[in-house]
């Protein structure tokens, strides 16, 4: 920014005295009305330094100024100040609440009047430059929001992309359709913002919900190392045959682990604890830990129940589907697992929901 001074004063005389006082530091452009000084202020504002207003001669043109200034973008960002006498404190207030830096009054003093000056600039200029700073600054972590919002996104889709590629692998394994994964993720979204919106004080999110539904196929992607043998036998296991299909939580686990380095930590505690605890019961008769009732977590409680109802509405190589309304009463009767009772009442309230898939 120039060290230049707008001067607008309609006496000449005035004009050419204060010009004399401020020349030898100033660069100085005269008005005599406050259209020619807005007009050169539209045009010249980066190169003026402050705006000396006479209002001697008449306290309409300067008002009239001030409140021009007011209502254009310089307000508060060039620094005004007025030659002027006020007849009574309220008329002091009045130039004040208008938006001026300093008053300099009559008779001149020609060293105040370059020391009052010299210091509203330097300190327009100084909050000229820290403004810009700050908004230099604003635009740096804006961009780099935008750009950690973008690696969030593309962390977000790489990770659903591993889970329903390692979902397809355990279902490839099990012999079973793509279908099941979008049957899996569609049960658990309907369960879960069903429990969002019945439990609220449970803290579950949309955020989290939307973590649970991407990470729902990955609840057996441990039986890719269970054997065939077993996996695909039609008939039911023996109870050593049931001991070894059990290991796929922590086979499942175990593959995850492997993978932390793949999705965000959030992905993977998520998918680790809907690998491994998804056949837990409520009543503490599941495995592979034996969890009862709250220490379950509940991102594998919710993709529990969505698993168990797909497993019984369709078919598997061990079983015939079985009615909608066969699985929902074996499912309340505990026929199938023991379940909290907020997952029971979330599957009664979106039953309709559920069977509709």
């Amino acid at each position: 920014m120039e060290n230049r001074i707008l001067l607008v004063d309609e006496n000449e005389l005035c004009r050419d005295t204060l010009t004399q006082i401020l020349s030898g530091e100033y660069t100085i452009t005269q008005a005599t009305d406050e259209m020619q000084a807005m007009e050169f202020l539209s045009e010249n504002y980066s190169q003026t330094a402050a705006v000396l207003v006479d209002m001697l001669g008449s306290d309409q043109m300067g008002f009239a100024l001030l409140e021009a200034i007011g209502k254009s973008p310089l307000q508060g960002r060039l620094p005004v100040l007025v030659v002027c006498n006020p007849t009574s404190a309220e008329m002091e207030e009045r130039l004040f609440s208008s938006g001026i830096s300093e008053c300099i009054r009559q008779p001149f003093n020609a060293n105040l009047i370059r020391l009052k000056i010299r210091n509203v600039v330097k300190l327009f200029q100084y909050q000229n430059q820290l403004e810009e700073k700050i908004r230099q600054q604003t635009a740096r972590l804006e961009m780099q929001n935008t750009m950690l919002k973008t690696e969030a996104e593309f962390l977000q889709k790489s990770n659903i992309q591993i889970i329903d590629l390692l979902g397809a692998m355990a279902e490839y394994r099990n012999q079973e359709s793509g279908e099941h994964i979008r049957r899996i993720k569609d049960y658990t979204r309907i369960m879960a913002e069903e429990y969002m919106r019945e439990f609220p004080e449970k803290g579950l999110t949309p955020e989290l919900v939307n973590i649970i539904v991407s990470a729902s196929p990955l609840h057996d992607i441990g039986k890719i190392a269970i054997s065939d043998t077993v996996l695909l036998k039609p008939g039911k296991l023996t109870e050593k045959e049931f001991d070894y299909m059990k290991s796929h939580t922590i086979c499942g686990c175990e593959i995850l682990e492997n993978l932390k380095e793949a999705w965000s930590k959030e992905y993977g505690r998520i998918s680790q604890e809907i690998c491994r605890y998804h056949h837990e019961r409520y009543d503490g008769k599941g495995y592979p830990d034996g969890l009862k009732g709250e220490e379950i977590p509940l991102s594998a409680q919710i993709v529990a129940v969505a698993d168990v109802y797909d497993a019984l509405v369709h078919e598997r190589v061990y079983k015939a589907a079985i009615s909608k309304e066969e699985s929902y009463r074996m499912i309340m009767n505990g026929e199938c697992g023991a379940f909290a009772p907020e997952m029971l009442q979330c599957l009664t309230n979106c039953r309709e929901r559920m069977e509709t898939l």
